[in-house]
């Protein structure tokens, strides 16, 4: 089950990263040339916050399966000497939790919003600043912090 999460999990990042950079495109080409927010906009800022979430749902069975989580909440005091387990125990998940809040937050804005103007421009907001924030918590294969390989 450990190695079915670890490559759902890899592969879902994928999904969220691809689906969040084409919902901001299509926000900032909306928000300049002042076009009607669609059914296709729409449908890409919902499909972008539930795959998020499926990726949310994924992340959180994956944590509590981790080895690397459950040696971090076992031996505490030990495992907040490495960085590892401190960045898989708190930080990942702290940022990533704080990054799925924000893409919640900004497609219910979105949604919420009278004008087409203002709904591409929330999304946009919204949106790039979860992808700052995900590309962060991401332990990518040249991060300085951690890092694993772009597939598992």
């Amino acid at each position: 089950m450990y190695q079915t999460l670890t490559f759902l999990h890899s592969l879902t990042r994928w999904l969220v990263l691809i689906s969040l950079l084409y919902a901001i495109y299509r926000s900032l080409k909306g928000f300049m040339s002042e076009r009607k927010f669609t059914g296709t906009d729409n449908a890409v800022r919902h499909w972008t916050a539930t795959i998020a979430h499926i990726q949310l749902i994924i992340g959180m069975v994956f944590y509590l399966k981790s080895p690397v989580i459950q040696y971090f909440w076992k031996n505490l005091n030990a495992a907040k000497e490495s960085f590892e387990h401190l960045f898989f125990g708190v930080i990942h998940i702290s940022l990533m939790i704080t990054a799925i809040i924000i893409i919640t937050v900004g497609s219910a804005l979105t949604k919420r919003k009278p004008s087409d103007k203002e709904k591409f421009k929330t999304m946009g907001i919204w949106f790039s600043i979860a992808l700052i924030i995900i590309f962060i918590a991401i332990p990518w294969p040249f991060s300085p912090f951690v890092n694993r390989p772009y597939f598992r």
